[in-house]
């Protein structure tokens, strides 16, 4: 990292877009692609970035994201100086937490204060993306940028809180919407929840936000100021699955099983996680895999095709799982028919079973249930 730079990852904020796996643990560490949780990627891009001290906004349910974060030495953020610093969901000056991102923000301003860095860069984790951040800072220092916004081509969206960019010729914002109706056909620019500004210069936003009795940074800031203020946008050209619903989690994840989008994800920087020691899978007799994600742990007799199974599943004889995510330690007993199935973790389907959802509309089993 050219400049010296602090992240700042908001783990629970968009909950709401998919409360089935939202329920008992944060957005951040929501599971994904057989071994990773959703802030894997966040994380990664800034420690691949030269980022070494990352503050943790947290909220609630986050206990199974400090199980997965653990000292962070999995992501080389184990560190006397800096490193993961998980943040809480209240300031010093009130014992309510957060609602919006502007609060949010208000209650890191200790943080935030304390540090020595020049700039900020601050993600969300409600999407998976390969992101250079130290190109996305370089591009808000050449520009004289007072805010750097990140921005992808899409074509549709799915979620209560969305905001679009229009830039103009140099790339700095003409035009800010939030949640502007979207349907047709067409592209737009979709912010991706990734921002980069000076340090000094957001802490003295949010002390100006708290004299003037602000609530919303997107309403407020943003799009009370786009003329006055030097707002630029970043258009990002990789792959980005947004995670905004369980239709887009089901979509996105069966994406990753075609290699040309398993290369852009992982393929020229690492995605970090937790690392465990598991043993390796078993292929029993009778057992059939095709085109599949399979983690360490599990055992398979059955047939498997189109699926990404996490660490520990179990497929019984004769079962047949197809176009499915099963969550670690679920278990399909015999003779069962899966398709388009999601499973929380710890799920067991019993002898004989036949489920189906459609891509529109995955059928979806709460963690632990026994069905």
């Amino acid at each position: 990292m050219a400049y010296s730079t602090v992240g700042v990852i908001f783990s629970n904020i968009h909950d709401e877009n998919i409360p089935e796996l939202s329920k008992h643990r944060t957005m951040a560490s929501i599971p994904v692609v057989g071994r990773y949780r959703l802030i894997d990627f966040a994380l990664s891009n800034m420690v691949n970035s030269g980022i070494t001290t990352v503050g943790i906004v947290t909220k609630n349910n986050y206990q199974s994201l400090i199980d997965h974060l653990g000292s962070g030495k999995d992501w080389d953020l184990a560190r006397k100086d800096g490193g993961i610093i998980l943040l809480p969901p209240y300031s010093n000056e009130t014992d309510v937490p957060y609602t919006t991102r502007l609060e949010a923000l208000m209650g890191i301003t200790g943080f935030l204060t304390h540090r020595k860095e020049d700039y900020v860069v601050i993600s969300d984790c409600d999407g998976m993306a390969r992101m250079d951040f130290a190109d996305i800072v370089r591009a808000h220092v050449d520009n004289k940028a007072d805010i750097t916004m990140v921005y992808h081509e899409e074509e549709s969206v799915e979620s209560s809180y969305y905001i679009t960019l229009t830039p103009d010729g140099t790339g700095r914002i003409k035009e800010l919407k939030i949640n502007p109706n979207v349907n047709g056909k067409g592209k737009f620019n979709l912010y991706v929840n990734v921002m980069v500004m000076r340090r000094e210069y957001l802490i003295d936003t949010i002390q100006s936000a708290v004299q003037r009795g602000f609530s919303s940074f997107g309403r407020d800031i943003l799009t009370k100021n786009v003329d006055t203020i030097r707002i630029f946008g970043y258009k990002f050209n990789g792959y980005y699955a947004g995670i905004n619903s369980l239709k887009k989690y089901f979509k996105h994840s069966m994406e990753v099983l075609d290699r040309k989008t398993r290369d852009e994800l992982f393929g020229a920087r690492d995605i970090y996680t937790k690392v465990r020691d598991s043993a390796p899978s078993k292929y029993l007799d009778g057992a059939i895999v095709k085109n599949s994600l399979i983690s360490d742990g599990c055992t398979i007799e059955g047939t498997v095709e189109n699926c990404i199974l996490f660490r520990g599943v179990k497929i019984g004889k004769g079962s047949v799982v197809r176009n499915s995510i099963l969550m670690q330690d679920s278990v399909v007993e015999n003779n069962v028919d899966l398709n388009c199935v999601i499973t929380d973790k710890n799920v067991v389907i019993r002898d004989r079973r036949r489920l189906a959802g459609c891509e529109e509309l995955p059928y979806f089993i709460a963690k632990g249930r026994m069905l």
